[in-house]
């Protein structure tokens, strides 16, 4: 006969619950093991971390003193040390965190407390094999070469950058000026061309004004430490010339202080978060709020304008403004750098580092994601059949030579040099037209805005002066709103 045991009283009380009180009890143990095992493994990864780190410290240490020991030669310890420490940063897969060496420091700090150096004037990044272009500097080298966000430099010279680091190329960029650099870019999959630049003290501005008619035109090139002022001081300027729209330009702007981020937003939004910044160290984490006092009133439309090269600290301004509803964005989706850096000196040397990431009002991170538009406006795109014309026409010099010897030239002479060059190269007459202007404007300092072929302005301001704004910035959705929106479409079988 099989044994028969008799249920202990815990378990027949519990028979005896209710059925809602029984699964509530039950739930509720069933909860509290899954977070003791949570907890037990966090604490067991924790521990398991702490016997490794020392682990790892003491070989290298170990490798250190045995090359020092037993290589063939005798070695420079510091080329060891900055050798480890760019190895280590470099292992974080992180374009923004970086070893910087002595040299690196010192024109860190030029630049910081002078606000220029000797270069040709192009912020860059390495996202993939090559650097990449990410804005160039008003009224810089590069800027007056035409060189755009996007462009790939391939070569330094007879050197490819896809051997060199991030730092490496800044370093081969920067220099005395006076000295000529030598580039090979790509734009675009087919067409490439040889960049003879000289170097300049490049003189980072920060914000460019004017009046279209009676839109008030704010362009703000960086955030330095006086930008949110000089910001200040246009808007004034578009108060006492009765302004009746705004229209914010951030394109090429690769960002700055975050400080200046938060001051300017400060201009257009009356309350809410502005931006917050989060860490893996909880005490690092803060908000950013509004300061209530807004200086542009809420019934002035902002149409604010974005590229590929608006980065960083413009970024947090146009998802703020976004968030918020106050603004409608216009152009192409930005680069995607959200991301916070610390600098950290030792001794002459020292590093920056990735400490946090931050997030736009709706607690969204765009981080190699970047900002979609409202309203997408893509300046026209190459072919493959005019990439190699561009080329031929890049490689004769024509156009150069042309605006050289022909300095002011009168309409129908520009005209007429266009129609000769689309006779022999078979390119779009409005093309060549406009790439006859960027080499006017690049002899001269660059114009405050150029409505004639910048079709993103030119929408912006159709928008504004057709009285459509309001309409649209009703129907605009949060960054939250569209990155669900994006998640919810991968979701669905295909």
């Amino acid at each position: 006969m099989p044994l028969i045991r008799k249920p202990r009283k815990c378990f027949s009380s519990l028979q005896k619950m209710p059925p809602v009180i029984f699964w509530t009890v039950f739930t509720a143990a069933i909860c509290f093991f899954i977070i003791s095992v949570s907890v037990e493994n966090a604490e067991a990864q924790s521990l398991a971390q702490e016997q490794t780190v020392p682990q790892y410290k003491s070989l290298i240490q170990t490798v250190f003193d045995f090359i020092q020991q037993n290589y063939v030669e005798e070695v420079d310890p510091k080329a060891l040390y900055e050798g480890a420490m760019s190895g280590m940063f470099n292992a974080l897969g992180d374009p923004y965190s970086a070893f910087l060496k002595e040299k690196d420091m010192t024109d860190l700090d030029q630049n910081v407390i002078k606000g220029n150096y000797g270069g040709i004037g192009l912020y860059i990044s390495k996202p993939s094999t090559y650097v990449e272009i990410a804005s160039p500097i008003d009224d810089s080298p590069g800027w007056k070469a035409g060189l755009q966000p996007g462009d790939l430099i391939i070569k330094i010279g007879e050197e490819s950058t896809a051997d060199l680091t991030l730092d490496e190329v800044l370093a081969r960029l920067k220099g005395p000026a006076g000295d000529k650099v030598f580039l090979t870019i790509r734009r675009g999959d087919n067409l490439e061309f040889p960049v003879t630049l000289t170097r300049a003290i490049i003189e980072v501005p920060t914000v460019k004004q004017a009046m279209i008619g009676d839109i008030g035109y704010l362009r703000l090139i960086s955030f330095s430490n006086m930008t949110a002022e000089r910001a200040r001081q246009a808007l004034d300027s578009f108060k006492a010339n009765g302004y009746k729209a705004l229209i914010l330009d951030l394109r090429n702007n690769y960002g700055g202080l975050l400080s200046t981020a938060v001051s300017v937003c400060n201009l257009f939004i009356k309350d809410g978060t502005v931006v917050s910044v989060k860490s893996r160290i909880a005490k690092q984490n803060s908000v950013y709020n509004a300061g209530n006092n807004p200086v542009v009133p809420e019934d002035i439309p902002i149409v604010v304008l974005i590229n590929h090269g608006s980065a960083s600290a413009s970024e947090i301004v146009a998802g703020a403004l976004k968030d918020h509803g106050r603004a409608y964005l216009i152009g192409e989706k930005s680069f995607g750098k959200g991301s916070v850096q610390q600098v950290y000196p030792l001794k002459k040397s020292g590093f920056k580092i990735t400490t946090a990431r931050y997030y736009t009002p709706s607690d969204v991170n765009i981080d190699k994601i970047g900002i979609p538009p409202d309203r997408e406006v893509l300046f026209p795109k190459f072919s493959n059949e005019d990439a190699e014309k561009l080329n031929k026409l890049i490689a004769s010099n024509a156009i150069p030579k042309f605006v050289q010897n022909n300095k002011k030239a009168a309409p129908g002479v520009v005209d007429g040099f266009a129609r000769q060059l689309q006779d022999e190269y078979g390119l779009d007459f409005s093309l060549l037209r406009r790439l006859i202007r960027d080499e006017e404007n690049r002899t001269v300092i660059a114009p405050v805005y150029d409505l004639e072929y910048d079709v993103q302005l030119q929408e912006a301001v159709k928008i504004l002066r057709e009285g459509v704004y309001y309409q649209l910035i009703q129907n605009t959705k949060t960054l939250r709103d569209l990155q669900e929106e994006s998640a919810d479409d991968e979701a669905q079988p295909s």
